[in-house]
């Protein structure tokens, strides 16, 4: 045996051993990566949970019949971007010398090409993204690599399996991507994977060579296309989407019945979430929340009729079930894309093992077949373009900040006594204070913020890499202008319980619905009525914490994040 093979093979058993996976303390059996679509409870569970993960012998296999492929285009010299050409700027120039054969010089070269790319494309800036985060992201790309797409060698889905099971999590910076590829993040990853760059293990920063040696790993020796294969995805921006997601259900459930306890503190009007009306606009976000508005409700004095009640309400109120269930489909059509996202190569070049019918679609596409292995080729492709995702998150943002100025608006009717039939700025009997006059600036403070953040960025562009890449989606700015909007919206919910409550309060006698009831007591629990004017920060804080602590209210239907994406 060569000794540049013993070399291969000692690592890869070296890898092998160290990535078995351990049951979990809880009893979870390990995560079975095999490239099939993964939840987004699942990425949660080894992100954050530590649940270990176990490779299908079936994928690996099918790993390492892609890389000989990748082999096997070196040999014959054939052009593939990333292989035997550069990247960007540079595909036109050659990287490995035409000898027509894989000897250990030529290997040495490829090896050198492999770091040397990485470290040029380590240039990421900002602080570094937290540990679950990178730790979804190698998830998701190594669950997307056992499809074969991106013609590793087996070591490395070994080294990503290895990392994740022995909590070795490369240190990545926060920015650097303009959404074509997470490419320069990426690099430290792959960096890492190889022994260079620095790790977290236990919590303790440390090279990355240290942490090998301490889990008894040998770094991965990168060839043929794997610094690509390691870099050229989102799967870092995906990541980060994942909370960001995650936390703008939780806030929108809990919206439902935060708003509806406002509506009883208007003594407000049903009808707009009657059967009957929305049966003569039967959309469904619209419907999936006049359904909950009256579950919430039920055995609310909304119910019955009033002599004090409008005949209307003002517009914050009466289309909130229209613009909550607007942000309901928003939000379903980014748990999707996210999915998708994560659940799809966007490898480029693309590797294919099944493609004998490329040679019959033209000469052209007849070029990417791997000489003397005519089922296999390896195929140019743009699937690292991510606007799909890119407009889905922004869709969310622009959709939560509608519900952002309808809550504001609906806040600031409650300063009213003509609309509310209450004291001005909900000002307890006997206070001779201020009420809520003053806390409303915070409210529009806020909505001002969510609004600037749900602006879309897409379209900001730049050309890049020589006038060859030309076109950006930012999507990283996106997601993170997402995350940001979602932390505001707390605040901004807990300004509207807090006037929504001391609303009801003042309205004695009134009988709440069941879901309000609900909300009402456990805030009343940790925040008092106020009876005379105080310090309201504490309140504002202890509010967003409240809600953040609620349990989702059980739908008839799972969030696309509790399905598998086909």
């Amino acid at each position: 045996m060569r000794p540049w093979l013993r070399a291969c093979v000692s690592t890869m058993l070296s890898v092998l051993w160290a990535s078995a996976p351990a049951r979990p303390a809880d009893g979870r059996p390990p995560l079975l990566l095999s490239g099939e679509p993964l939840t987004l409870e699942e990425i949660v569970e080894v992100a954050q949970q530590g649940r270990p993960v176990e490779l299908a012998p079936a994928a690996r296999a099918r790993v390492g019949a892609a890389f000989e492929a990748v082999l096997a285009a070196a040999r014959a010299h054939q052009p593939v971007y990333g292989l035997t050409t550069g990247v960007g700027w540079n595909k036109d120039q050659d990287v490995l010398s035409q000898t027509g054969g894989l000897d250990p010089e030529l290997l040495a070269a490829s090896r050198r090409f492999n770091l040397g790319t990485l470290r040029a494309h380590a240039a990421g800036v900002g602080a570094p993204l937290p540990d679950d985060v990178v730790r979804a992201a190698m998830l998701v790309r190594l669950n997307l690599l056992l499809t074969g797409a991106g013609g590793v060698q087996p070591a490395v889905v070994d080294q990503y399996a290895a990392f994740l099971n022995r909590g070795i999590t490369p240190v990545v910076p926060g920015r650097g991507s303009v959404g074509e590829a997470d490419i320069l993040q990426s690099s430290h990853i792959g960096l890492a994977l190889a022994g260079e760059w620095q790790v977290r293990r236990a919590g303790t920063l440390m090279p990355a060579g240290q942490a090998l040696r301490a889990a008894g790993l040998q770094p991965v020796e990168l060839v043929g296309k794997d610094f690509l294969a390691i870099i050229g995805d989102n799967s870092l921006t995906i990541a980060q989407a994942i909370p960001g997601v995650r936390a703008a259900r939780a806030w929108l459930e809990q919206e439902i019945t935060v708003f509806a306890l406002s509506l009883e503190g208007l003594n407000g009007n049903v009808a707009p979430f009657l059967e009957v009306t929305v049966a003569a606009h039967p959309d469904p976000g619209f419907a999936a929340i006049a359904g909950r508005l009256r579950a919430e409700l039920a055995g609310s004095d909304l119910w019955n009729a009033s002599e004090r009640r409008p005949l209307q309400d003002p517009l914050s109120f009466r289309t909130m079930p229209i613009v909550l269930g607007n942000a309901w489909e928003a939000l379903a059509a980014a748990e999707s894309a996210l999915l998708f996202a994560a659940n799809h190569s966007g490898d480029n070049p693309l590797v294919l093992t099944d493609s004998a019918a490329l040679a019959t679609q033209g000469t052209q596409a007849g070029r990417y077949v791997v000489p003397g292995l005519p089922n296999a080729a390896i195929v140019p492709t743009a699937n690292f373009e991510a606007l799909p995702f890119a407009s889905a998150i922004e869709r969310l943002s622009l959709a939560l900040a509608h519900v952002s100025e309808s809550v504001t608006a609906s806040v600031l009717r409650f300063e009213n006594p003509a609309i509310t039939g209450l004291p001005r700025f909900l000002t307890a009997p006997g206070n001779p204070g201020h009420g809520f006059g003053a806390v409303q600036k915070a409210v529009v403070a806020l909505d001002s913020d969510i609004r600037t953040l749900a602006l879309p960025v897409s379209l900001e562009n730049a050309t890049l890499a020589g006038n060859i890449e030309d076109v950006t989606n930012n999507g990283p700015l996106a997601v993170r202008r997402l995350n940001d909007l979602v932390e505001d919206l707390y605040q901004l919910a807990s300004l509207q319980l807090l006037h929504a409550a001391q609303a009801v309060d003042l309205r004695e006698g009134f009988h709440l619905g069941s879901g309000t009831k609900a909300l009402h007591d456990g805030y009343r629990a940790r925040v008092p009525f106020v009876a005379q004017d105080r310090i309201l920060t504490g309140d504002i804080d202890i509010g967003a914490q409240y809600l953040r602590g609620l349990p989702r209210a059980h739908t008839s239907d799972p969030s696309p994040s509790e399905r598998r994406h086909e």
